[in-house]
């Protein structure tokens, strides 16, 4: 089978793995991540992926992620962690969170001692400050803000 992505290393940049592995001094993942692409260099003795995946204990997916990133972002990319993208907006932004912290400090409804959570999060929707929010965010919210309960 014909690998896609194909490791050619420099001189340099072999002689930099080297030693990094030998002086061994950074994260687990990027002397995995080293050992792998020195595993797999072309200009080397490259090894089959499955010799890789039972000398290193990784797996077969992960010898492939690093020889792609190496080939399509190069050498500090295939050796560095990779940044999560956020998936969400927080519910709450600023003026929402000026809403939420007002309220909490207003007089709670009229049967009630205090403000819960619960109680917090359905009236900021009866308000229509926003469209849906979880007591659970309005912890987060209130935990992270000064709060004064005097």
């Amino acid at each position: 089978m014909k690998k896609e992505y194909v490791v050619q290393l420099s001189e340099g940049q072999r002689r930099e793995l080297r030693r990094l592995v030998s002086v061994g001094r950074a994260s687990a993942r990027r002397l995995t991540h080293a050992r792998i692409l020195l595993a797999t260099d072309a200009g080397g003795p490259a090894h089959p992926d499955p010799a890789i995946v039972e000398e290193l204990g990784v797996g077969l997916s992960t010898v492939a992620r690093v020889r792609k990133r190496f080939y399509e972002e190069g050498l500090a990319a295939a050796l560095a962690r990779r940044k999560h993208a956020k998936s969400r907006a927080p519910r709450l932004d600023g003026e929402g969170e000026a809403h939420l912290i007002a309220l909490a400090c207003s007089e709670p409804p009229a049967g009630q001692a205090r403000w819960t959570l619960r109680l917090l999060a359905g009236r900021m929707v009866e308000l229509e400050y926003v469209e849906g929010i979880s007591h659970e965010c309005v912890r987060q919210t209130l935990k992270r803000g000064p709060s004064s309960h005097g």
